[in-house]
């Protein structure tokens, strides 16, 4: 969306079938759009760790950022306030906390490659990076049942989830699949 307004305008409209339980402005200002308890419907079609239906198991967070930017410091400081306190709440440990490109590799591409992933994980708030070995042997097989070891489980293009990995991990790389690409997955 073109703004943090225009965003929850689609949010709040019934006839979008869309939802989320919090939106962040890029400013910092806070909406909590669904009670956390209740389903919100963020997620659409995906899969993370061999689990389906996403929107039901769940807190969304939408931010306000068209991915093309930096994420401002006052929206990543409420983001990081939030996730800690919704991890409390559920107990949900850090290798839960993904982006919709995690959960929908090839259909959704949020929050991209301007997202700071490393951040959350300097701070127990996302998962780091692996640090895993290189495989014997770089092919999209390999690199699939290691992505699908790590969460990755959504039907999805080889290139599409390459590159779902890299918004992640690698945001910077391009080109065919590499060794780093195995190792980011630990």
């Amino acid at each position: 969306m073109k703004s943090a307004g225009a965003a929850l305008q689609r949010l709040c409209e019934p006839q979008a079938e869309v939802s989320a339980h919090y939106l962040i402005g890029g400013d910092g200002t806070l909406w909590q759009l669904v009670e956390e308890e209740a389903r919100a419907w963020h997620a659409g079609v995906g899969s993370w760790m061999g689990r389906g239906d996403v929107n039901s198991r769940s807190i969304g967070i939408e931010l306000d950022n068209r991915g093309d930017h930096p994420f401002a410091e006052p929206q990543m400081a409420v983001l990081e306030r939030v996730l800690r306190a919704v991890m409390e709440r559920w107990r949900i440990g850090p290798g839960g906390v993904i982006g919709h490109s995690d959960m929908a590799p090839g259909r959704k591409c949020d929050p991209g490659p301007r997202f700071d992933w490393a951040r959350l994980a300097r701070r127990g708030l996302a998962a780091p990076a692996g640090r895993g070995d290189l495989p014997g042997t770089v092919c999209a097989e390999a690199f699939r049942a290691r992505a699908q070891a790590a969460g990755y489980t959504a039907e999805a293009a080889d290139e599409a989830l390459l590159e779902a990995v890299r918004l992640r991990h690698r945001p910077g790389a391009r080109g065919p699949l590499e060794a780093a690409d195995f190792a980011v997955l630990g």
